[in-house]
């Protein structure tokens, strides 16, 4: 068995806290626009709320059930796009998804992730991946709109 590198201990222990404490989990009693993605192959569900307003992501609202990787993620992309603009938020959804394409981002693209970018180890496990992107997917659908 291999030893844990630092990274590999990072990562677990900060999707593990996501996974057990997920931010931005309660319902908004207004929002602009939601979403309930699921993935049919695993069981995972997320449901999003986005209140925009002049093009900006006041807030947000992500909960679901599945595993610690599909709802880790959705607490990591709430936190990550909250605050941004609707082309920052698709930009971050475009760098998630190279990031777990195993391609080169740059450091603005990085830091622009913050935390989401931890969880780029899913990447070693492609059938994760899906569950790494539900909740990008459901943005995906939000951001179509705009």
């Amino acid at each position: 068995m291999r030893e844990l590198t630092d990274f590999d201990e990072m990562y677990q222990e900060l999707i593990i806290d996501h996974y057990k404490n997920p931010r931005n989990k309660s319902k908004l009693s207004k929002f602009t626009d939601e979403v309930k993605s699921h993935n049919p192959f695993c069981g995972d569900e997320i449901e999003l709320q986005l209140n925009i307003k002049n093009e900006v992501i006041e807030s947000i609202s992500i909960s679901g059930r599945g595993c610690a990787i599909s709802q880790s993620s959705g607490s990591l992309l709430g936190e990550t796009i909250i605050g941004k603009t609707v082309d920052e938020a698709r930009k971050d959804n475009e760098s998630m998804r190279s990031l777990l394409k195993d391609e080169n981002l740059n450091n603005e693209q990085l830091d622009s992730l913050s935390d989401s970018s931890a969880i780029e180890g899913v990447k070693k496990f492609p059938v994760r991946i899906k569950c790494a992107l539900l909740s990008w997917s459901a943005l995906t659908d939000i951001l179509s709109k705009y």
